[in-house]
């Protein structure tokens, strides 16, 4: 009996032990399911209110549509006005070059300028001499002619004398001298006469050449001025151009910026077409966020977003909109794109450049630098348009 009765506690503890650990388990099941189904609801509520329509990532930089200060004109550099990170206006002066050489070039535009007005005024004042030429080619054909008829009326007497002579020389009425002296005359009045056809001809010719002069002349200045002439224009276009090289010479800022990579020296040759700095234009950069393709589904042009900057952390939100997505994947438009047509491809989410303009406001109260790492979110919610 009394082995019994000691056996009966001990295993009523078992049991209680064992009710204790069941309840207990069931007590840490109930607050694990509790705790899951808070987070499911969390988690349900946070999608429903923001997760469902807004996208983020990190893999976004500020970047800016920077300006490469070239040369226009070849030239030494005589001064050098500003150094790296130097904040300039638009306008302001970078870079003046050595004039010498673009001042003796303007020289000689201006003079070949003045050439060119001079031959003009002389081509239009040949125009009345030429004139005057034509009338007096006109007079001698005139003359030319007048004696011609002289001739021609000379040549017409000796023949009616030599032929009355002939008619009498059978009769002894007149000698044989007188007929030789005659037939001479003819023959003189006819080579007089041939002779005054030839003057004719030669004046005619003088005169249509002395009306083609005139005419060339009047086709050069007719309807033409000083300011209109062909080769007065042209002396001015090379003017202009010698004028502009000067003004070249003196190398502004094309916007307001930072100035970045300055590689000019005081005394280097600089030629046109090699940038000798770059300007960024921190008021107006932008930030190009590479979003995951699944993450594109419904975003839209216009649709605003946030972003927080590493540079200043969670203190600063900047404010903007979905400028552009673009064209292809950051893999499709690398210089090597790459090829997947080997036999151990894993595929990897590709992700698509979409660019964010920023409030100008912001900026300036919170400048940004180019390459600057940030936090991108668009609220998906927000409308915007289809591209």
């Amino acid at each position: 009996m009394t082995d019994a009765a000691h056996s009966f506690p001990a295993e009523d503890e078992a049991r209680i032990a064992a009710a204790t650990r069941l309840a207990t388990r069931k007590l840490w099941l109930r607050r694990v399911a509790i705790a899951v189904l808070v987070v499911a609801l969390a988690w349900t509520g946070w999608y429903l209110l923001w997760g469902r329509d807004h996208v983020s990532t990190d893999d976004a930089y500020v970047g800016a549509e920077v300006a490469e200060v070239t040369p226009l004109v070849t030239a030494p550099v005589s001064a050098v006005l500003v150094t790296d990170t130097q904040f300039v206006h638009a306008g302001q002066v970078l870079v003046r070059l050595d004039p010498a050489d673009a001042e003796v070039a303007l020289a000689a535009a201006e003079a070949d300028l003045a050439t060119a007005q001079r031959k003009f005024h002389e081509t239009r004042a040949t125009g009345g001499a030429l004139g005057g030429k034509l009338s007096a080619k006109g007079a001698a054909v005139a003359q030319a002619r007048a004696q011609l008829a002289a001739a021609q009326a000379d040549a017409a007497r000796a023949s009616i004398d030599l032929a009355r002579r002939q008619a009498l020389a059978s009769s002894g009425a007149v000698s044989g001298e007188e007929l030789t002296a005659a037939q001479q005359a003819a023959v003189a009045a006819r080579a007089s006469v041939a002779a005054a056809q030839s003057a004719v001809a030669e004046a005619q010719a003088q005169q249509q050449s002395a009306r083609g002069d005139l005419a060339a002349n009047q086709a050069l200045v007719a309807g033409v001025s000083t300011a209109t002439d062909p080769g007065v224009l042209a002396a001015m276009a090379k003017l202009d151009a010698a004028k502009l090289d000067v003004a070249r010479l003196t190398i502004r800022a094309p916007i307001d910026g930072v100035v970045t990579r300055r590689q000019v020296q005081l005394g280097q040759r600089v030629t046109p077409g090699v940038p000798i700095m770059t300007i960024v234009p921190i008021g107006q950069a932008y930030v190009d966020a590479n979003f995951k393709e699944g993450q594109l589904r419904r975003m839209r042009v216009g649709m605003p977003a946030s972003v927080e900057a590493d540079i200043y952390g969670g203190a600063v939100t900047y404010h903007g909109r979905v400028a552009g997505i673009g064209g292809g994947t950051g893999a499709a438009m690398a210089i090597i794109p790459a090829q997947n047509a080997t036999g151990n491809w894993i595929k990897v989410v590709q992700r698509v450049p979409v660019r964010i303009t920023l409030d100008p406001r912001e900026l300036a109260a919170h400048p940004l630098r180019m390459g600057l790492s940030t936090n991108v979110t668009v609220d998906l919610s927000g409308g915007g348009a289809r591209q």
